[in-house]
């Protein structure tokens, strides 16, 4: 099965404008992403997918394989199955550039799991150990069925019970697994979906139309660059584990 890891980086972002050039302990916040996915298959097998010149002069700079998309591109999935028009595989790895701290186990564990359930996506999930997380609607909360496979995601608090109270939860890891067919019907719809337009949460293009999406447990060590305070945690976070 031949997969690559792609990388969407959009310069535009309307919460964090420049987000992937950003510097985090003296690399840019996209180098220190391709660095947590290029073990994983190799160098050559990890692409960012951009629309903006300054992200792919960039990747030049540092020896990173890009591909030009359009503008127009409503999510980073979107962006993705636009890219995979040029780049073929059996199964295109989505892994967010804002994720610095993705570990490379945790992107084979979903490679390992496509494997298992061959034609299925996937989508990473860890356990909420922070109340802050739960609460955050920068956090995309998942429920699913015992099986793993997804009910709900939100970024409202959920599960929920009477007391309104934190107890239990997981939340998305941003690494994604689709099969080509998947990938070419959700850029197809043209548009975004009700839920997937109230939540901001791409994946339930998915589950609303009609396709089932598997949920793997990964390990909790992700810390996403949302807004530019996120950015401190996360160098905290690479001082604390001797990454910088």
């Amino acid at each position: 099965m031949k997969c690559l890891i792609l990388i969407p980086a959009r310069y535009r972002s309307s919460r964090y404008p420049g987000k992937p050039l950003v510097d985090v302990a003296g690399k840019t916040l996209l180098r220190r992403v391709w660095e947590r996915c290029e073990p994983v298959l190799g160098a050559d097998s990890v692409i960012v997918a951009t629309d903006d010149d300054r992200i792919a002069t960039h990747c030049e700079e540092q020896g990173m394989r890009w591909v030009m998309t359009s503008s127009s591109c409503l999510t980073g999935t979107d962006r993705l199955a636009e890219a995979a028009q040029e780049l073929e595989a059996d199964l295109y790895i989505n892994v967010q550039g804002d994720e610095p701290l993705i570990r490379p186990e945790d992107i084979q564990a979903v490679i390992e799991a496509a494997k298992q359930y061959p034609g299925e996506i996937l989508n990473a999930t860890c356990e909420i150990t922070h109340e802050a997380d739960y609460f955050s609607k920068n956090v995309p909360k998942v429920v699913a069925r015992p099986d793993g496979r997804l009910l709900y995601m939100s970024r409202s608090p959920i599960p929920g019970n009477k007391q309104r109270e934190f107890t239990t939860s997981r939340k998305q890891v941003c690494i994604y697994a689709f099969p080509p067919e998947a990938l070419a019907e959700f850029a197809a719809k043209g548009m975004k979906t009700p839920l997937e337009a109230s939540e901001d949460i791409e994946i339930l293009r998915f589950l609303e139309m009609g396709y089932e999406i598997r949920m793997i447990p990964v390990s909790g060590s992700s810390i996403a660059i949302d807004e530019p305070e996120d950015v401190a945690r996360v160098i905290a976070a690479l001082d604390q584990n001797g990454m910088r």
